[in-house]
């Protein structure tokens, strides 16, 4: 009887907390937490007329700053301040018209995590695992299709669904430890609601909620809780620049300056310099920070600042919610300096030891390094982004691998990137990869050269910043046929019912796929408990017709990387390294675990070899 009463009158106190407020359709964010750093917070309620209506609240540790509305009625802001002596579990909002209270609601604040806002984000020690959630595993058959969401379920069709999701990747994160990997970064998982095309999940419908096709908040949760059991960090994909044109709000906005350019639509420049360009026309600034991406895809307006709390709080939501290691952050230059500054530094100011990573698509990394924090050559971008994809990288390691040595080009040119690691402010932070879900497959990249594949992938291993690779690239995956992002996105093998091979399990893959996952897997599991890779200096030596040395070294170990990519075997001399002084030592092969000798050391063409030196 007693546990029926409990539940009765949970459900009472459910139903009270909005019923009583039927003109309220919507509240972001739904709930939040006590103690955060930050003690303010805006509520946003949408409801027809609802800015008629006066807020008050019953509690003494609740302040009511102000309200705000805005040239639509149906929505109503208000900011609060929460006092660090309230240890209730909700508060009262009273709405009132005509001086008498209309009606109620219940606001729901709950406790943190323990050391919350300590947190440690991904790092250096970390590899990251990229997957597109729809093509990885189908782990729940019955999420499939929802009539009411559109964009069917098509195995056949690379622009439709195919049905991966959440608990796909739950049943596979015994293979994601295995592997070697300690973070995994989803494509976006937040709902979709568009007509086609949809599975990418970069145009979001509503920042609240988990796409159904994927799952539920639960199971992000659970992913979350098992990933982090396995040592696994969760990162979350978030977009601040644009949201689908389904979005709810596209259909009532909140102001009518939400979204940039509505009326006069145009699609960006994409002239990303223009935001530190000291000649750069006004109209050009304008036409990237306002311009869209699609027409599918409005642009928000990151200058309005009820939009830019209402963001911000969302991505701090989230990682309360899910207990996030991270967020890599889309389009991060294209919302503007100022809203990018905001955002980035409320993040870092809430969790000091939390990590976010930029996408700036740029090749050139004076550009790139701009937007990482510390960075004193562009004081006017404020920017407080910890982490920054290293494209320039990407670019410049493809090219060196494929193209003929001589003495400007090939290996020379990945020596004279690595060069510049000074307009970097943290070079370590940085997020290197061979590839990602927006370009072609690194093994296609590098016409499907398997020598060069491993050359590549052991660099991307041992130099300095943290390494992400994209799903399927261990099993060498590719895109032959053409350039198309569906089929640069293709399903992961043995991730449905019936798949006739399996990349899990090995069943049936090519003898070289299999040998390509054994490498990757010995690779990454060295690199997981080398903390010399993770923390250590580096020295490289100028390349030499192919031949390409560095070292990873603090006071008690050296690592050698070397790699020939030369068309003949190279001997290794000590002598030419006279700094690393390691000639009367001897090594152990990290990839065959067989012992090195320096005496006679000889690397085969097109071979990379790992020796660790203690």
């Amino acid at each position: 009887m007693k546990k029926y009463l409990i539940i009765v009158l949970a459900l009472i106190f459910s139903i009270n907390s909005f019923s009583q407020c039927d003109f309220i359709e919507r509240m972001e964010p739904p709930f939040w937490w006590k103690n955060m750093n930050k003690p303010e917070l805006q509520i946003m309620f949408y409801g027809e007329n609802i800015a008629e209506y006066k807020v008050e609240i019953e509690n003494k540790n609740i302040d009511l700053l102000r309200t705000e509305l805005t040239n639509n009625s149906n929505y109503l802001f208000i900011y609060i301040t929460i006092d660090e002596k309230f240890s209730e579990d909700a508060f009262k909002i009273n709405f009132l018209k005509n001086n008498k209270i209309a009606s109620s609601i219940q606001y729901e604040l709950k406790d943190r995590r323990e050391k919350s806002a300590q947190r440690e984000g991904f790092n250096s020690s970390d590899v990251m695992y990229l997957i597109t959630p729809d093509r990885f595993a189908n782990g729940n058959l019955k999420n499939d299709h929802y009539e009411e969401l559109g964009d069917v379920l098509n195995r056949e069709d690379n622009q439709d669904r195919h049905g991966g999701d959440i608990q796909g990747v739950i049943d596979h994160l015994d293979y994601i430890q295995e592997m070697g990997f300690t973070a995994i970064w989803l494509n976006p998982v937040l709902i979709n609601r568009m007509p086609r095309t949809s599975y990418h999940g970069y145009a979001t419908t509503d920042y609240y909620k988990i796409d159904p096709r994927y799952g539920t908040l639960e199971d992000y949760i659970l992913l979350s809780k098992e990933a982090k059991k396995r040592g696994i960090k969760l990162i979350m994909d978030q977009i601040m620049n644009h949201c689908g044109s389904e979005h709810w709000w596209m259909k009532d906005m909140p102001d009518k300056n939400w979204i940039n350019s509505k009326e006069e639509y145009q699609i960006t420049n994409h002239r990303r310099t223009v935001i530190n360009d000291p000649y750069a026309a006004q109209s050009d600034k304008d036409k990237f920070e306002k311009g869209w991406f699609v027409d599918a895809m409005p642009d928000l307006n990151g200058d309005h600042p009820l939009l830019r709390d209402n963001l911000i709080q969302n991505s701090i939501w989230w990682v309360e919610v899910a207990d996030l290691g991270g967020i890599r952050h889309d389009t991060h230059p294209y919302p503007g300096a100022a809203f990018m500054s905001a955002y980035t530094c409320s993040i870092m100011d809430e969790y000091p030891n939390f990590n976010i990573v930029g996408e700036e698509w740029s090749l050139n990394p004076i550009i790139v390094s701009k937007w990482q924090r510390g960075n004193e050559q562009t004081k006017n971008l404020n920017s407080c982004l910890p982490s920054v994809m290293d494209f320039p990288l990407q670019d410049v390691l493809v090219k060196s691998l494929i193209q003929e040595e001589a003495w400007n080009t090939g290996l020379n040119n990945l020596y004279e990137l690595i060069a510049c690691d000074d307009v970097y402010p943290d070079p370590n932070n940085l997020v290197i990869f061979p590839d990602n879900h927006d370009m072609d497959r690194y093994y296609t990249q590098l016409n499907e050269d398997f020598e060069l594949y491993k050359i590549g992938l052991t660099y991307l291993a041992t130099t300095r910043g943290i390494p992400q690779i994209y799903y399927g690239t261990e099993i060498l995956m590719a895109n032959p046929l053409s350039h198309d992002h569906g089929e640069i996105r293709t399903d992961f093998p043995g991730g449905w019912p019936n798949d006739e091979v399996n990349g899990f399990t090995g069943n049936k893959l090519s003898p070289k796929a299999q040998e390509a996952q054994d490498f990757m897997k010995t690779l990454l599991n060295f690199r997981k408990d080398c903390p010399t890779i993770h923390t250590g200096n580096m020295m490289h030596y100028a390349p030499d017709n192919g031949l390409y040395v560095y070292f990873r070294y603090n006071e008690n170990q050296k690592i050698m990387v070397i790699i020939n990519k030369g068309t003949e075997a190279r001997k290794i001399n000590p002598l030419d390294y006279p700094e690393m002084d390691f000639s009367n030592k001897k090594g152990l092969d990290v990839l065959t675990n067989g012992t090195i000798s320096f005496e006679n050391l000889e690397i085969l063409a097109k071979e990379s070899v790992i020796i660790q030196i203690d």
